[in-house]
């Protein structure tokens, strides 16, 4: 296509930018007034003023937060679609998404279901073949169920033998599911409906019915910021109404647990696996379903909420679990469930490489590791036993591996930086390995390199770094640094159709294995959370002056980005080292510290970042809590900070406090915006074609406060080409 001319841009906008040949000498208007409130409480002998609270209220039923959200809409949009980067960047990421992607199968009797996208989809359909080399079948199409595309399959689950299909829908991008189900022959819906499902699975038990986890309903109008509490199991039997359900497992006397429910493949044991927030910490309950007084008696297996306790399968009697008891990087274990006490014997101990994942599959078990941020897989006997390892890819992440006992099938997915996943078939018995499908790619990976470097950070410790780019790209280059650092998740590589529209413009991409993750085990993650949350901080600075100092990032050319807990991420160091940054996109952030516990799934949390309520915490979170840490009167890199009306998960509030902070403050000549994009939520079920737009506003953005200059004469042919 033909790039659209800054002036062009510029003549159809509806706020006066202007637009000179120079993408630096882009002018600002004032930004939109916000209203100041008067609120200050005392806290710990503290007085914080909160000017923005009425910010808090949710967009939908209030009048004053809807017209700020239009406001700013307009405003930031207008500044964004004037970029002269935004129209390539959109071209190229879509692009870069037309191809076709499929999910990994899952084999139910005799059939095998998976999505498949055919490109630039809004939502990935669901496929069934009756036998692996059957023709395939759509059995299930998001894309018919809503106009602008944001209704998604959020989760399927076949039943024992393959015939029924339990599907949850979430529309919006909420965390709220709608569960039904429909004939798998016929295509055609049953009248099943289940309502108020979040934070679930959907487990079957043989082929009449299925457990879900499910919250109470909550008061009109607090669907999306009231406290999620009251977690139960239920159990709904087909064709019942939802009102008959049967509740499994509840603790009404601790609102606080939360609880979920898997059955094992042969379909006689059930595991309640029960939290208190984010931490790998659970209790355990059994359920033998061959009981004949159909009780469905819960019985303990693990109490104290002291450790991980993630159920593999069941052989038998014989159960298998990953734990982190005595073992912070994980150990295989196995107990005798017809015993009257448990006792713990471990098959595969814990080693240098934390344990990311087990299967049973046929008579082997599948384990994955994490080595510095990679995959790495081996087989075992079911005694423990190493029996082989299946070659992977050396930096990049596999995924999948799920199968059952007695049968020898499993499927997996390794993806890179620069290769999307290809999805391959798996004999355990044989070892042989075959394409199941590959993506036709509209780019070549051999013309990027991948490198994993370490460094120091400010206390010694030693950080592991994937650094991405063009092998032309030779010498410092615009940069996007990209970090997480909590809630025990490890970052490893993975394609992204953004992320590879900003290499093949010539800049650089960065991922940062910071502490708080699960990259390294269970003291990694303690490393980087409550009083040792600043270590995250700091590991990502380091990083930053790490790009900097070795020659990676060119001058005035470093960006950083993260999301959800990453954009609080981004929000602290912004504050704290805003000399080091160039530009940033704060996305989906916990932007304030001192109240994040007040909604949805906010109370969670509390294991990683503490108690607001408790002053040993509240002294920590006060630090770096992004919205009560910004610096008035010092030159701010350009910052834009992304969110969305229907997110339930970090409510919106959080981002729209913190940009009215940051416009209110005295930050420099850079801008700092706020993008809000409707009908979506914190990330997951966005259709394609708004994750393209958003994709291209944000990297025209930090392109433009980089220097990072897309190739123009190129726009109208693949940069590959």
């Amino acid at each position: 296509m033909r790039l659209r001319s800054a002036a062009l841009a510029a003549s159809a906008l509806t706020l006066a930018f202007a637009v000179p040949l120079s993408a630096q000498e882009v002018t600002l208007p004032e930004y939109p007034e916000t209203r100041t409130g008067e609120v200050v409480e005392t806290l710990f002998g503290e007085e914080i003023a909160d000017p923005y609270r009425w910010l808090e209220a949710d967009v939908r039923n209030d009048e004053q937060v809807a017209a700020w959200v239009k406001e700013q809409s307009e405003f930031t949009d207008a500044y964004l679609k004037a970029l002269p980067a935004n129209e390539w960047f959109k071209e190229r990421i879509g692009a870069l998404l037309d191809y076709e992607r499929f999910g990994i199968p899952q084999k139910a009797g005799e059939y095998y279901f998976y999505t498949r996208n055919t490109g630039l989809q809004n939502q990935s359909p669901l496929y069934v073949r009756h036998g692996l080399e059957a023709e395939p079948r759509l059995l299930i199409d998001p894309n018919a169920w809503a106009d602008d595309g944001a209704t998604a399959l959020a989760g399927w689950e076949p039943s024992e033998n393959g015939k029924l299909m339990a599907y949850a829908v979430q529309d919006g991008g909420t965390d709220w599911r709608i569960i039904r189900v429909l004939d798998v022959e016929t295509g055609e819906p049953l009248e099943d409906e289940i309502r108020w499902a979040k934070f679930t699975g959907i487990s079957w038990l043989g082929n009449k019915g299925f457990f879900y986890s499910r919250f109470p309903e909550p008061e009109e109008g607090q669907d999306f910021q009231a406290l999620n509490y009251n977690q139960a199991v239920w159990y709904h039997e087909l064709g019942t109404p939802q009102s008959q359900d049967r509740m499994v497992f509840a603790t009404p006397d601790h609102p606080e647990r939360g609880h979920g429910l898997g059955v094992s493949d042969d379909g006689r044991w059930g595991f309640v696996i029960s939290s208190l927030g984010t931490d790998a910490k659970y209790e355990v309950h059994v359920i033998d379903f061959a009981d004949d007084s159909g009780e469905w008696k819960a019985r303990p297996l693990v109490t104290g909420f002291e450790n991980a306790w993630n159920p593999v399968d069941t052989i038998g009697t014989r159960a298998f679990f990953v734990t982190n008891r005595d073992a912070p990087r994980y150990r295989i274990v196995t107990t005798d469930l017809s015993a009257d006490t448990p006792e713990w014997t471990t098959i595969v101990p814990e080693s240098e490489q934390p344990i990311d994942g087990a299967s049973i599959v046929g008579d082997k078990l599948i384990v994955t590791y994490l080595k510095d941020a990679t995959t790495r897989a081996a087989v075992y006997d079911l005694q423990g036993n190493p029996l082989d390892d299946i070659e992977l890819g050396e930096l990049g992440t596999a995924g999948g591996f799920g199968g059952k006992p007695g049968d020898p099938e499993t499927f997996y997915t390794f993806t890179s930086f620069n290769r999307p996943g290809t999805i391959y078939r798996l004999n355990v018995d044989t070892g042989e390995t075959s394409t199941f499908a590959a993506p036709e790619l509209t780019f070549d990976p051999d013309r990027f390199v991948t490198e994993q470097k370490f460094y120091t950070s400010k206390d010694g410790t030693r950080v592991p770094m994937f650094i991405v780019r063009r092998k032309d790209v030779t010498g410092p280059a615009p940069t996007l640094l990209y970090g997480y650092g909590g809630f025990d998740i490890s970052l490893t590589p993975g394609f992204s159709a953004s992320r590879m529209a900003w290499l093949q413009a010539g800049g650089a991409f960065a991922l940062a294995n910071i502490r708080g993750g699960g990259e390294y085990g269970k003291a990694w993650h303690d490393a980087g959370r409550l009083a040792n949350k600043q270590n995250v901080f700091d590991d990502f600075i380091a990083a930053g002056e790490y790009l900097k100092a070795n020659g990676y990032t060119s001058e005035g050319g470093l960006a950083i980005q993260g999301g959800s807990n990453g954009g609080l991420l981004v929000g602290a160091v912004v504050n704290q080292r805003p000399d080091l940054f160039d530009a940033a996109n704060a996305a989906v952030g916990v932007m304030d510290m001192l109240r994040f516990d007040r909604w949805t799934a906010g109370r969670y949390w509390v294991d990683d970042y503490g108690y607001p309520s408790k002053e040993a915490d509240f002294r920590v979170l006060r630090t770096y809590s992004p919205y009560h840490n910004i610096r008035s009167g010092v030159d701010y890199p350009a910052v834009l900070v992304t969110t969305a009306d229907t997110d339930d998960r970090v409510v919106p509030g959080h981002s729209f406090k913190y940009a009215a902070a940051l416009q209110a403050a005295d930050l420099g000549d850079k801008p700092q915006l706020i993008r809000i994009e409707t009908r979506a939520g914190h990330g997951s079920g966005k259709p394609t074609d708004k994750a393209i737009e958003e994709g291209a506003d944000v990297l025209g953005f930090l392109a433009h406060w980089t220097g990072l200059n897309v190739p123009v004469e190129e726009a109208e042919a693949p940069v590959d080409d």
